[in-house]
């Protein structure tokens, strides 16, 4: 792109990830090429990336009906901001950052500007909702996903997508080895460690951390040499955990904001469902990912789904690699019969770490990956004219 052609790139993160993914993002394009303005809604790590910020994202990075409801007037406010812009003063492209009720409305705006439109972190429409999919065909012009079979998934549809490898790899580290860090939070490296992941989410704290604590003793009751280890999120304080554990003897250890950490220095892991597997599956850490929600939304949510697994690494492998407890198996006693299972077999571990590797492999494969910002600065060159 010659330097003298400058171009404007309205860019949208409305969370705290999209926030992180966008900037480094933006950070990879400067380095490409120095003459593209980004402006639009992100948070501190997009400003320091250079990023106009018109709208913090802070403000709209609400979860749950009754939240959003709440906040519905900044958030309505925010995209009606957006859509005004568009259709006043267009930008070369737009460039949208997971986030996808908001995003999805903010890209039909850009439609009928015709402003290009490049998605970055695919709604689950493999998931749940699959009729999104002709929606997003005809308003957007490029997805760019993070996970291989979403690319064959939109190809289906015949909707342009490239495959720009996923951003946790690069994001999920610990920041020392497990030795160091055991001996940091004072464990016993002859003691199994046990790292429990109750959310970072009030509402999963709440209906989630019970039957954790209940697990836990469980595997006391077995395990008596057993060390706990539960990661506190930034969304969280340390008051929303303790009433759970009040009246246990456990060996437990509270790490703030260190989650990498954490998982390092454990065994195995109780956790949650959500992006966190992920993030476990990529350091290589057996787990046991559990979920329970109300009988009716369950009842709703298991007639739309269209996956068979609901951690991540198990959608990416299309197998079942770690186990799964949800609903009415997510028994303490299951829970932790499995759990033990994954520390006392070694044969059964072997092969959980070994496939926990093929999928980091996998998603770090370059040969398999586009360059999402060259694929930005080809679409910022290539107007008027089919996206190759």
């Amino acid at each position: 792109m010659p330097e003298t052609d400058n171009k404007r790139v309205m860019i949208i993160a409305g969370e705290a990830s999209g926030d992180l993914h966008a900037a480094k993002l933006v950070r990879e394009v400067h380095q490409k090429s120095k003459n593209i303005q980004f402006y639009g809604i992100g948070g501190k790590n997009m400003v320091e990336a250079g990023v106009e910020t018109l709208v913090d994202s802070a403000d709209l990075a609400v979860v749950g009906l009754f939240e959003v409801l709440a906040h519905w007037n900044t958030i309505s406010a925010a995209l009606k901001k957006m859509q005004h812009l568009l259709r006043t003063d267009p930008p070369d492209l737009l460039v949208l950052t997971d986030y996808p009720d908001f995003n999805l409305r903010l890209a039909k705006t850009a439609k009928e500007c015709g402003v290009k439109v490049l998605f970055y972190i695919s709604p689950q429409v493999w998931a749940w909702r699959q009729k999104r999919v002709f929606k997003i065909r005809e308003i957007v012009d490029m997805m760019a996903v993070v996970f291989p079979f979403e690319e064959s998934f939109y190809k289906k549809f015949n909707v342009p997508v490239r495959f720009v490898g996923h951003p946790l790899i690069d994001e999920v580290h610990a920041s020392a080895d497990q030795i160091d860090l055991r001996n940091e939070f004072l464990l016993d490296n002859d003691k199994p460690v046990i790292g429990l992941f109750p959310g970072s989410r009030h509402s999963e704290i709440k209906r989630l951390l019970p039957i954790i604590v209940e697990s836990a003793k469980r595997i006391m009751s077995v395990k008596p040499d057993s060390q706990f280890v539960i990661p506190v999120a930034s969304t969280l304080k340390e008051e929303d955990i303790l009433p759970y554990f009040e009246g246990t003897e456990f060996d437990m250890r509270i790490i703030h904001h260190r989650s990498h950490d954490v998982m390092q220095v454990c065994d195995a892991i109780i956790t949650v469902s959500g992006t966190v597997t992920l993030e476990i599956a990529l350091m290589q850490k057996p787990m046991v990912v559990i979920n329970k929600i109300s009988a009716f939304s369950y009842f709703f949510v298991s007639r739309m789904l269209k996956i068979s697994h609901i951690a991540l690494c198990n959608i990416v492998a299309n197998k079942r690699i770690v186990p799964e407890l949800i609903q009415n198996n997510a028994q303490p006693d299951k829970i932790a019969n499995t759990l033990c299972e994954l520390i006392n077999n070694q044969e059964v571990r072997a092969t959980i770490i070994s496939e926990l590797g093929e999928i980091k492999e996998k998603l770090s494969d370059d040969k398999l990956k586009t360059d999402l910002s060259t694929l930005l600065i080809d679409m910022l060159e290539v107007q008027n004219s089919a996206v190759p």
